[in-house]
């Protein structure tokens, strides 16, 4: 069985954008779960989402808590060894109170890859194969959530190029979510149920194309 740890923010928690318990899509509705239907018994899926989670940075309202790179060490520890390590991160870096340019939140993303090449939670204390998701595109209209993220439409559709560059120099998977699913219009940013759907297969997609073998022989 192989191991695949999928670390976001509320995108991969599964925050709902429909009126249900606990804001939460289900188990099988979140793409995670998803993701687990869909490769079957022979993987491990270990969600790892957490809402307001950064890339880097504090988030000064929210808690230290929020920061995604204080919180991976921990994280590839407890669950190593790993054969796959998916990060979606970058919404919440959009937000004015941490004033970044999309350059700088995709060098988070580049910190954090940093941290798992030093880390090597892979089998046999090897780097495990890595596939970066760059969330979609924020919509235009945020209903509520405007003054929260001023100026995040512009900055999150230059995210993607910007993440791309960081992947290339690091040789890792890219996938830039934005060319499959939408954020939901209901919020701006969330996904909706059937997006978590979609996005889980053409993850699903982007695993089998991997050369296991190779990787497994590293």
């Amino acid at each position: 069985m192989k191991t695949v740890l999928c670390y976001g923010d509320s995108n991969t928690w599964g925050q709902a954008t429909a009126n249900l318990p606990d804001d939460r899509y289900g188990p099988h509705e979140r793409w995670p779960g998803v993701l687990r239907d869909t490769l079957g018994d022979a993987w491990l899926v270990v969600e790892e989402g957490l809402s307001g989670r950064t890339t880097v940075s504090d988030d000064p309202i929210e808690g230290a808590e929020k920061n995604g790179r204080t919180y991976l060490k921990p994280c590839l520890l407890s669950h190593k060894p790993l054969d796959l390590i998916i990060l979606m991160l970058g919404t919440n870096d959009l937000k004015i109170r941490f004033n970044k340019p999309a350059s700088e939140i995709a060098m988070g993303i580049g910190a954090l890859l940093l941290d798992i090449e030093a880390i090597k939670p892979g089998n046999g204390g090897r780097v495990p194969e890595i596939l970066v998701v760059c969330p979609p595109p924020t919509c235009r209209d945020l209903k509520g959530w405007e003054g929260v993220f001023d100026g995040a439409y512009e900055k999150s559709r230059q995210l993607a190029d910007e993440t791309a560059r960081i992947c290339e120099a690091h040789g890792v998977n890219f996938l830039d979510a934005g060319s499959v699913v939408e954020s939901s219009s209901v919020d701006g940013f969330h996904l909706d149920v059937d997006a978590h759907g979609v996005l889980a297969n053409k993850i699903a997609e982007e695993i089998e194309a991997m050369n296991w073998s190779v990787v497994g022989a590293q």
